[in-house]
Formats: C-alpha cells, structure tokens, sequence
C-alpha cells in the first residue's frame, strides 16, 4: 500500500472505544445464558455420571473463558490483518469437515464432533459459520470488475462471480449436510447469499442473487427427502399449522408437544424462575439445556420474558447494521453485516422453532445453548464485530 493509501486512511477513519450497547449485550447474555444453563441443566447434572448440580454450569464458564482470551486477542488486532487469513483458515475448516465425516465420535447417527479421550468435542460446523463469513467478506471487499453492458455483467459475472461463489459456499455446506446437520447448513447459506447480494448492484448480478434462492430451495428438498427423521419432523410441523395439533405425540411428535406442555403452562408470566417441570427429563436427551432452553425460558419467565430476549435480539440487530454502515471500508461493512446476519438468524431460527414456527431444526441459541464450539465462535464473532465498530468515518 503506497503512503499516499496509508495517509487517505488515516483521514477518513477514527479510533476509538467499541460500540458499548453491543458490549453490554454481549456481557448480559452471557450472564444470563449461563445462569439458564444451569436452571435447565440441574435434574441431568445431578445424575450419573456427573452427580454435581453445577457440571454443566462449570464447563459453560470454561468456555465463556476460552472464548473471552481467544475473543480479547481477536479484538486487538486489526481485523483487516486478521481477514488476510480467511482464506487458509477456510481451507483449514474445509479439511476438518472432511475428518470428522471420517473418523468423527458417531452420536445418535450423526458425525458432527472430534472427541479425543476425555477432552471436551470440537464441532468444525461451528467453526465453518465463522469461516465463510470471514472470506467472502475478504474476497467481496476487492472485487473491482464492473461491467457497463447488462449481457457482459451476465456472461462474465457468471464465471467471475456467481459460478465460484456457489462452489465454495455449495462444498461447505454439502460437507455438513453429509454429518448431517441441516440447521447449520442452512444458517450458512442464509448469512452467504445476503452477503453476495450486497456485493453488487448491476441488474445482472440481483438477478443472479434472486436465481440462487430457487436452487437452494431444491437442495433443501432433497436434503429433507433423504433423511427419515426430517420428514417425520416436517410432518410434525404441518400438522401442529393445518391442523393444531400436534401428530404423533408419542412418536417423533413427542419433543414439540412437550415444548408446547411447557410454554402452555407458563403463560403470560411464567411459573417463575426454577419453577419448569419440562426440563425434568420431559424435554428429550438434553435439549433442555441446549436446542431447548428457550422454551425452559418461556415457561418460567413467560411470554414477557421470551419478548424481552426477542427485543433483545432486535436491538442488536440495529446496532450491528449501524456498526456495519459506519465502518471505513467494504471489508468492515461485509464483515459486521455477515456476523450480524448470522447470528440474528441462528437466534430467530432458534427461538422460532421452540415455539412452533418454523420445524425444529436443532440450532443453537448463541449464549443460552450449551455447547463449547458455539460458544467459543460466538464470543469470537462478537469479538470481531467490536473491533469494526472501532473505526469509524469521520463525520
């Protein structure tokens, strides 16, 4: 970069503190996420072979720690440094998801986790959200072709643009579907294709971004078709819809009606903090302390409590779309908008699913889900998004 670069950026930006409304949004959810941890968690902690009410909350502070070092070291550094590495740790990502197809712990028929001995398991999946946002905000921010006729942007942005995109974000995202783990897979296409999207403003390139919906539509479909369990859960969802109710109960039915059982007997205010009956072993395995806890939330703190969260997330999707929109540069503004999108979605989704909206999709609520890859990338995207929020544009 010549001096002449160096000094027109120095003048157009300025450093200063981070945005302090998603800081205090970061610390109160982990708070509260872990303090909801350890409510859903306390009947499974207090059984073989963990026999300590706190089991879980302690190992959710070992990651909310890990997460806030590796966070803290992240937020230091430039993220425009840190974005000249996106590229190798896409790779890197890519030949883990690829492992753990191989030689992954099975658990309940999916191969979604390193375990090595009695270390806790590392889920690459988690890590591929981060990864992809990283790089196609990387490579969006220089791309500097444009074309002056619509049947040149057509043609040539085709090969230039739409052709490697769907490649790359179509191999990540066939790899996790391959574990399989649809929910996530499907987080990263939402996030990746808002980002193409904003990444041109030719005709030709919004029509490209408009063609990839009905592609990615039919990949659902096939994904859904080839598992039995999807089509039991999307039955399940339509006729809890068609019909109000919810069919096979006892069945693959089962966890939405004990969902419904939960939020049902909470009502407005809630049973009170402590007070949920679902997360003694009604919610199935331990979705009550990970894909479930909103539900957990709902019943005891009620539907004031679960608008609260959503207003929650609301807010911080204004304030990372500001953050976004202030930044200096396209790496920044791609960067904030792909970490904003993401989570806000992954949350939304979460949160749409326990209460009947959407079919349950089993994706983590960020904070609120125990789990130490989620939580760790987590803290690590907000970390990222801190530090674009440090340099702004001079008024």
């Amino acid at each position: 970069m010549s001096s002449k670069k160096k000094q027109k950026r120095k003048v157009s930006e300025q450093h200063h503190a981070p945005d302090k409304s998603v800081l205090i949004f970061i610390l109160a959810m982990a708070i509260f996420g872990a303090i909801m941890i350890y409510d859903a968690s306390v009947y499974k902690a207090n059984q073989e072979p963990f026999n300590n009410q706190f089991h879980f909350l302690i190992q959710q502070l070992v990651w909310l720690t890990i997460g806030g070092i590796l966070g803290l070291i992240v937020y230091m550094i430039d993220y425009r440094k840190i974005l000249k590495a996106s590229f190798p740790f896409l790779i890197a990502t890519a030949i883990l998801l690829i492992l753990v197809l191989l030689v992954g712990e099975e658990i309940n028929g999916s191969k979604r986790w390193f375990q090595f001995g009695s270390l806790p398991q590392i889920q690459p999946a988690e890590f591929a959200k981060l990864a992809i946002v990283m790089y196609f905000s990387s490579w969006f921010s220089n791309k500097e072709y444009s074309f002056n006729k619509f049947e040149d942007s057509f043609k040539k942005g085709f090969l230039k643009n739409l052709l490697p995109f769907l490649a790359i974000l179509g191999a990540v995202a066939l790899l996790i579907l391959f574990e399989p783990d649809l929910g996530t897979a499907m987080i990263i296409c939402v996030t990746a294709f808002l980002m193409f999207f904003l990444s041109g403003k030719d005709k030709a390139h919004r029509l490209g971004s408009f063609a990839v919906i009905p592609l990615a539509f039919v990949l659902g479909i096939i994904a859904i078709a080839l598992e039995p369990y999807r089509i039991s859960r999307i039955k399940t969802y339509f006729d809890l819809i068609f019909k109000g109710q919810v069919g096979d109960p006892q069945g693959s039915g089962y966890q939405m009606q004990q969902i419904l059982i939960g939020i049902g007997s909470g009502g407005f205010w809630g049973k009170g903090f402590g007070q949920s009956r679902q997360r003694f072993g009604y919610l199935v395995e331990n979705t009550a302390f990970t894909d479930s806890t909103f539900a957990v939330l709902l019943e005891e703190l009620g539907l004031w409590g679960g608008a609260l969260l959503i207003l929650s997330w609301v807010f911080f999707l204004l304030r990372g779309m500001k953050i976004a929109l202030s930044a200096t540069d396209k790496q920044g503004q791609f960067l904030a908008t792909g970490i904003t999108v993401w989570l806000t979605c992954q949350a939304f989704f979460n949160m749409a699913a326990n209460v009947g909206l959407i079919p349950l999709t089993g994706i983590p609520l960020p904070f609120l889900t125990y789990g130490g890859s989620s939580t760790i990338v987590t803290i690590i995207a907000f970390a990222l998004l801190l530090n674009v929020s440090k340099y702004t544009k001079n008024a």
